[in-house]
């Protein structure tokens, strides 16, 4: 057997002990496929199967090697491994399909970066039906096939990560996009920042403020960590501004239409004098359907996120106060770029990017619609649709 081949070279429990002191001045330095083989008491040919997911292995040995892999604290050199490839790349983009007029955006803009930038590669769109539905089992597809590079939201961070980690072992890089996976080996992120718009929102209510109103937040799921942050964000703002504001509640919509519309409805009776709804996702418009058939739009003040053509006529006639504008279009194309330089040239992007969201009110409205670049995929036409001048006396 190859492992007693090591304990014969290491007498008595000297193995055991190289593999701890090994795992123990990982941190210093990052073992290379070498020190991982001699670790597992395998050929250096095996280790390079296991890693880049070759056949010619048994499945117990490719994971002794990954495992004594992450605790040897290996990191592949990703930039010479893809710099030597000659052939196609394949970028594989795993994306949810709700809510579609925040994601769709995003995949116009790693598809419009795509079609920009040589040398010729392949894009392949994974979908699943929304953040943490399918997710896992469409990352695990792919990693079983092959694969240059990786773009995804991740929702838990304590799902995804491992899948993170196993496809940078296998020297395929991962960009985040529109949420984080801290912790996970992730090449980089790009997304709007969270924690910014959550204050934001903080701010602008506070300011709005004229007495002791309560407002709720409605987000996806907590555990994604863009939720969370604008959550945090907007708590950090009240307490900095001594905001007279009371967050009454936060409640979770996960993304679904009918949840969000349900959960707006409870709050409506659970609070009768809520005075403003901040909607962190862009599932804002069954929330406003609710306040509508309740008569509360004038009541209520309701600042979202994004801007899509259902949003816009709400927001002139003044159901929504303002949204807060996450740029997907250039999130995508910058998630695409970070992952493809990495990979066609060996330039290491910069590890967080975080783009300061946009403040859209009625007023600037038509501005952003008409002149911004980051509205390619919004219908123009529904540009200078501005109400009647007031008539003069």
């Amino acid at each position: 057997m190859k492992s007693s081949k090591l304990n014969r070279k290491l007498p008595g429990g000297q193995a055991r002990r190289s593999i701890r002191s090994r795992a123990g001045s990982a941190e210093a330095k990052s073992a290379g496929i070498k020190e991982i083989a001699e670790t597992v008491g395998v050929s250096i040919g095996t280790v390079d199967r296991a890693l880049h997911s070759r056949p010619g292995i048994s499945e117990a040995t490719r994971a002794r090697i990954m495992k004594a892999a992450a605790t040897l604290g290996y990191r592949p050199n990703l930039a010479a491994r893809h710099l030597k490839l000659g052939r196609q790349r394949r970028i594989s983009v795993h994306l949810p399909q709700e809510i579609a007029s925040y994601f769709d955006a995003l995949r116009q803009g790693i598809q419009q970066a795509a079609t920009q930038l040589q040398p010729p590669l392949k894009v392949d769109f994974h979908s699943y039906p929304r953040m943490g539905h399918g997710e896992i089992e469409s990352l695990q597809t792919v990693l079983e096939s092959p694969c240059d590079g990786i773009i995804l939201a991740p929702s838990a961070p304590s799902r995804i990560a491992p899948l993170i980690r196993q496809a940078t072992l296998r020297g395929i890089p991962v960009v985040c996009v529109a949420t984080d996976a801290p912790d996970s080996d992730r090449l980089a992120v790009v997304s709007s920042d969270p924690f910014t718009s959550g204050a934001i929102v903080a701010e602008l209510l506070t300011r709005l403020d004229r007495g002791d109103n309560q407002v709720a937040i409605i987000t996806g799921d907590l555990a994604t960590v863009d939720h969370s942050e604008k959550v945090r964000g907007f708590r950090a703002m009240m307490a900095d501004l001594g905001s007279s504001l009371t967050l009454a509640e936060v409640a979770e919509a996960h993304d679904e239409s009918r949840e969000a519309y349900r959960q707006t409805c409870d709050l409506l009776a659970r609070h009768p004098n809520l005075s403003s709804i901040y909607v962190s996702t862009s599932n804002s418009v069954p929330v406003i359907q609710a306040l509508e058939e309740r008569g509360r739009t004038d009541k209520v003040t309701v600042i979202v996120t994004d801007l899509f053509p259902e949003l816009v006529p709400l927001m002139r006639v003044g159901k929504v106060f303002a949204t807060l504008y996450q740029r997907p279009l250039a999130q995508g194309r910058l998630a695409f770029e970070a992952v493809h330089r990495f990979i066609v040239e060996g330039i290491r992007p910069k590890p967080v990017q975080k783009l300061p969201p946009y403040i859209v009110l009625r007023s600037n409205l038509d501005v952003f619609i008409e002149n911004s670049p980051e509205f390619d995929g919004l219908d123009r036409s529904l540009a200078g649709q501005k109400p009647p001048a007031a008539k003069k006396d």
